[in-house]
């Protein structure tokens, strides 16, 4: 069935329901979107996957028989069979999350929105089977439809928006929508003063996406003003939602739920919604995430990683250095001698390092000790006393290209089991590290410059690059929402690098170290 028909046949239905229905009219708002936005939406983000439409039929027919036959004894199961095409979707979404990891932020906001939809499934299911959840039933029935448009349509269509025009605030913007539906949540269940502040973030967000879709490039300008026209529509119901909220929390403005659902409601349904869909029905932009093609190294670990994989896997040969020729990599005239026989015969040079775990994170790295000093893996101690970390460089089988492990230890304690190898991408070399873990593999694909007579190796990835930090588990690779960055420079007779590790973009791990010459 064509696209075209399809939305022909929702909307025939949706006119049939609504023409029969038995319930009060403002559950129509709900119902619309149940059979005509979210199936029509779903299509357009899974043009190539059908087999959920077959879950679709049951599920828009579960909703049409609720909104025409009023109270009977099959009401639970059919809202549970609505409930259950709301799971599949949000699976469909936390697999597409999983393959990809946290990368490409506009596909992210799509899966959020899949996930989302469960949520919205289980606020329905409980208004249907009238599930005491401390709200009143229309409250309960209201956040049914918030997570139904606010966060199943709308992180859809900024997903949509940021693969064809993601400029530097689309992250803040999006990340914004993403977190704003469960601080609705939270403010409505315990604070009003938080509800307040989730709609203030709603402003910004979604006045921020009114910015962005006059600024992108379209298919055409019929679409341009459709999709202007949707978020510019969320631009008004969003104030409707202010004032509510304010006189929820200050008593200052005297905004009713009988108003929003009039006014809001329309704009959401009619403007936001149809509109929007007719919009990104015009052309939906194909995803500018295509998979991941580098090695991956075949070394998995198990409990037990630093010595298990190197008495399983080890070679019968070992290596000097890290790598065999750094003008693989980087112009080695521009660096200095030193930094270069460093990487290509690391075993003549004594390594001292300073861990550092920055305060927000020691918690944590308490915790991830009990763990790690088992693994013999990512094994730092906590101390920042400064400590000699001794090691060698082995051969060893991995299916990637010159794979040696680098051991490192402090004492007698393996700390690192560092599998270095490389992979060429057009005319670009990246370093291809692989640290097994239990029954997993993380991988941290680096690219080298020359900065200022510096070495700086990072994991900071340009759209078209490979480098990042990736888990290896099954046939997933998913990147991590991990950066690194190593710093190497020469100073007077000996070398100095500083690693430091972030996530989310927060520092939380810099390690300083001291390379002297043996």
């Amino acid at each position: 069935m064509t696209y075209k028909w399809m939305a022909i046949l929702h909307t025939f239905l949706f006119l049939f329901v609504a023409t029969f229905s038995v319930t009060p009219w403002y559950f129509l708002m709900l119902t619309v979107a149940q059979i005509l936005f979210v199936p029509l939406v779903l299509r357009l983000v899974l043009r190539t996957e059908q087999r959920i439409y077959f879950l679709v039929i049951p599920a828009i027919i579960a909703v049409s028989l609720l909104q025409m036959t009023g109270e009977t004894k099959f009401d639970i199961l059919l809202a549970f069979i609505y409930l259950l095409f709301t799971l599949v979707v949000a699976t469909y979404g936390f697999k597409r999350f999983v393959q990809r990891g946290f990368s490409h932020l506009e596909e992210f906001a799509i899966d959020m929105g899949f996930m989302y939809l469960f949520i919205g499934g289980l606020w329905f299911f409980a208004s249907i089977v009238e599930l005491d959840t401390g709200f009143s039933p229309i409250l309960t029935w209201l956040t049914g439809i918030h997570f139904h448009y606010s966060s199943f349509l709308l992180p859809i269509f900024i997903g949509f928006l940021g693969r064809i025009y993601k400029p530097i605030g689309y992250k803040l913007l999006t990340t914004i929508i993403l977190i704003s539906p469960m601080v609705v949540a939270i403010g409505i269940t315990f604070s009003t003063l938080i509800e307040f502040v989730s709609v203030i973030l709603y402003i910004i967000g979604i006045y921020g996406f009114i910015i962005l879709s006059l600024k992108a490039t379209y298919k055409n300008s019929l679409q341009k003003r459709c999709v202007v026209t949707s978020f510019g529509a969320l631009g008004i119901t969003i104030i409707f939602s202010l004032l509510y909220t304010m006189g929820n929390a200050f008593g200052l403005f005297g905004v009713t739920i009988d108003f929003m659902l009039k006014f809001h409601g329309f704009f959401n349904c009619v403007v936001f919604a149809a509109i929007g869909v007719v919009g990104w029905s015009i052309w939906s932009p194909p995803t500018r995430y295509l998979g991941w093609s580098f090695p991956v190294s075949n070394i998995r670990g198990k409990w037990n990683v630093g010595e298990k994989i190197l008495s399983n896997h080890k070679g019968n040969s070992s290596y000097s250095g890290l790598v065999d020729d750094m003008n693989v990599y980087v112009d080695s005239k521009a660096l200095p001698s030193r930094i270069i026989d460093f990487y290509e015969n690391t075993q003549r040079y004594r390594l001292f390092s300073e861990v550092s775990w920055h305060t927000w994170f020691k918690p944590f790295a308490v915790i991830y000790k009990i763990f790690s000093k088992k693994m013999q893996q990512l094994n730092l101690p906590i101390s920042s006393k400064q400590m000699e970390m001794t090691g060698n460089i082995v051969a060893i089988e991995d299916g990637r290209m010159k794979t040696r492990a680098w051991i490192r230890k402090v004492e007698q304690d393996v700390i690192f089991v560092a599998l270095y190898s490389l992979h060429q991408k057009g005319d670009k070399s990246y370093m291809n590290i692989a640290l097994p873990l239990p029954w997993s593999t993380m991988i941290g694909i680096l690219e080298l410059h020359e900065k200022n007579g510096k070495l700086l190796l990072t994991s900071k990835r340009a759209s078209t690059s490979d480098a990042g930090i990736y888990l290896a588990f099954g046939n997933n690779v998913f990147k991590l929402p991990l950066e690194e960055q190593f710093l190497l420079e020469e100073k007077s007779d000996l070398l100095t690098a500083r690693h430091q590790m972030r996530i989310f973009s927060v520092p939380f791990l810099t390690i300083k170290y001291k390379i002297i010459w043996k």
